[in-house]
């Protein structure tokens, strides 16, 4: 094997080449890793639902939060085309799963395509109501320091609240039943009449629990959990665009490529984390090329050395003390700081996210 140690780092589609290897699913262990999961989740329900000790249904909970967790990374997996593509049995799963987890398949693929085709994609500031330094569809939206300090009292309060922790603790209510469901529907309700249909299916069996199992089983057994699991999708997906160490390119300067390597953290987890969030930890890895399968993102990473000095975060409480405290991009200091910081900052004339003058 040629010693290539003396060759320069390969970037954009030359290193995004060296992944198509690893876009190759293997069925069986596709296969195997959603069944394995569905059941399981199928198993923790009626644990949750029949245990006749709430200490066993607060713990079955848990686990079914998390299992929806790892669910969902299965579904964002099929749309992405990197899981059992062409199977119209996992279709008829996943498209099933999509609607009762709030998530309707096209609402979520607009949205998702679009995060990653402009990942922390600057754009131009505007004279609107709410100018942002990142597009906040299908993601987190993002700020200036000075586009912070020219907003008015309204445009903060809106963007205080999107990126609250209370608003990720909630997902189950803001992100998924508000964001991929009701407000879509709301828009344009001939385009997203999916997310209808994905309302009216949850809120049947929320309702049908309520009449038919007692409210005990309705929380153990479908709240708690959906609320477990939205508040550990939202934080998961805010931690790995929003870090300490975060860099933004530059608007004359972005492409795909940098955008996915620069912006997008490798979040550190224990082998059992790593296995209910689906690998997606290996988030720089997956924005390179979203058609490698969840199970070979870390060979990916381990085999090609480019890919081997991300960011690093976890879920250590002082890593996600850190994350939900940077709020805002100073593009002097070319890095993410608080609302404190950006307070008794100057202002400095911009005009265009990533140019300086």
């Amino acid at each position: 094997m040629p010693d290539n140690s003396d060759l320069p780092p390969r970037t954009g589609k030359e290193l995004h080449a060296a992944t198509r290897p690893f876009a190759a699913e293997y069925r069986i262990k596709s296969w195997w890793c959603v069944g394995s999961t569905f059941i399981a989740l199928g198993f923790a329900l009626i644990l949750a639902a029949i245990s006749p000790w709430w200490p066993v249904r607060l713990g079955a909970s848990l686990i079914c939060g998390l299992l929806l967790v790892r669910a969902f990374i299965l579904y964002h997996d099929f749309l992405h085309g990197s899981l059992l593509r062409g199977s119209g049995l996992a279709k008829a799963l996943f498209y099933s799963y999509g609607m009762v987890a709030l998530t309707p398949p096209r609402t979520w693929r607009h949205s998702h395509n679009f995060h990653h085709a402009n990942v922390v994609k600057p754009i131009p500031a505007d004279d609107g109501e709410f100018s942002l330094l990142t597009s906040d569809l299908g993601s987190f939206p993002l700020m200036t320091t000075d586009m912070w300090q020219r907003a008015s009292t309204w445009q903060r309060l809106r963007y205080r609240i999107a990126r609250h922790p209370l608003t990720m603790l909630t997902a189950y209510v803001t992100v998924f039943f508000g964001g991929m469901c009701l407000t879509p529907l709301l828009q344009n309700p001939l385009k997203n009449w999916e997310s209808l249909i994905s309302l009216i299916v949850h809120g049947g069996i929320l309702t049908a629990l309520w009449v038919f199992a007692g409210l005990p089983v309705l929380f153990f057994a479908f709240l708690l959990p959906l609320t477990i699991a939205g508040a550990c999708g939202a934080y998961l997906f805010y931690a790995q665009h929003d870090y300490d160490g975060l860099h933004i390119v530059p608007a004359e300067e972005w492409d795909h490529f940098r955008g996915s390597l620069e912006s997008s953290s490798y979040l550190k987890l224990g082998p059992i984390m790593r296995w209910f969030t689906g690998n997606i930890g290996y988030h720089h890895v997956h924005h390179l090329n979203s058609l490698i399968p969840f199970y070979r993102l870390p060979e990916a990473m381990a085999a090609i050395p480019e890919l081997q000095q991300p960011v690093v975060t976890t879920l250590r409480p002082r890593d996600i003390i850190a994350c939900l405290r940077l709020n805002l991009w100073d593009p002097r200091r070319q890095q993410l700081v608080s609302y404190r910081e950006a307070t008794n900052a100057k202002s400095i004339p911009f005009d265009r996210p990533g140019v300086s003058h």
